[in-house]
């Protein structure tokens, strides 16, 4: 029903289930959202990922397409918002861990550079576990209890999670 829909509205481009103006909207709703330029394509990506979900899940395609695609805009765009904040509060966080030994200074900060990386570059099921574990220093049940998953998941999680940000760190020679 959707791509049928999309290919008329399209004309050029069958299976695009945005047509130019659409994308447009969905560029511009995103742009005053405050998401930056570099991640515009990508947001729109999103939207058009999400409608064809849509049609893949059997769901009727959106009365007014447009409308629909700005309202998920916006939704990313909060999204976006939210996601800079986390980052930015881990930061915060890792920097007032950071030991203030001048001695100690250099070396330390390559590292907290290095686990920030690798933090980053972790999914964020396993990010969640390792900063819970070892900066919140919540034991692993406890981790279990708050996020509602077995003991078994966080002990899996959390060794994935630690082999790949060990690896990643003897791969930047941190380690």
């Amino acid at each position: 029903m959707l791509r049928g829909r999309a290919r008329r509205v399209q004309g050029g481009r069958p299976g695009d289930p945005l047509d130019a103006d659409q994308e447009r909207r969905v560029r511009a709703v995103l742009a005053l959202g405050g998401v930056p330029q570099a991640d515009l394509p990508d947001g729109v990506q999103q939207v058009r990922l999400r409608l064809l979900e849509r049609a893949a899940g059997g769901q009727e395609a959106p009365r007014d397409v447009s409308a629909w695609a700005a309202v998920v805009a916006s939704n990313l765009a909060m999204d976006w918002h939210r996601a800079k904040r986390r980052q930015e509060r881990l930061g915060e966080r890792l920097a007032a861990l950071r030991p203030a030994d001048p001695a100690v200074g250099e070396d330390s900060s390559v590292l907290s550079v290095a686990v920030a990386r690798g933090l980053d570059e972790l999914p964020d099921a396993q990010r969640q576990i390792l900063v819970l574990r070892f900066y919140a220093d919540l034991p692993v049940r406890g981790i279990a209890e708050a996020l509602g998953i077995p003991e078994g998941t966080v002990k899996s999680r959390l060794h994935t999670a630690v082999r790949a940000l060990r690896a990643r760190l003897h791969e930047d020679e941190v380690v």
